[in-house]
């Protein structure tokens, strides 16, 4: 997915060089490259987070029930 992105980035930054003028090119740029691979890489990273934040709940969880264990009665 990265080296696909790259490349992509790439394309598009020559594509905003042969632009005939600079903001012209850095209009291209934001429209053709910064906003498709922003949404693509949020869409594609969704599970990264729910693993993450299913961890980070899993971890909580054992930390309360060792203190619960290690808590005098």
């Amino acid at each position: 997915m990265l080296l696909i992105a790259v490349a992509w980035i790439y394309v598009v930054a020559l594509m905003a060089l042969t632009e005939p003028s600079f903001v012209a090119g850095i209009m291209t740029f934001l429209m053709y490259c910064v906003l498709p691979l922003g949404i693509l890489i949020y869409i594609t990273g969704g599970g990264r987070r729910r693993r993450k934040a299913a961890m980070i709940q899993e971890n909580a969880a054992a930390q309360h029930a060792s203190k619960e264990e290690n808590s005098p009665d």
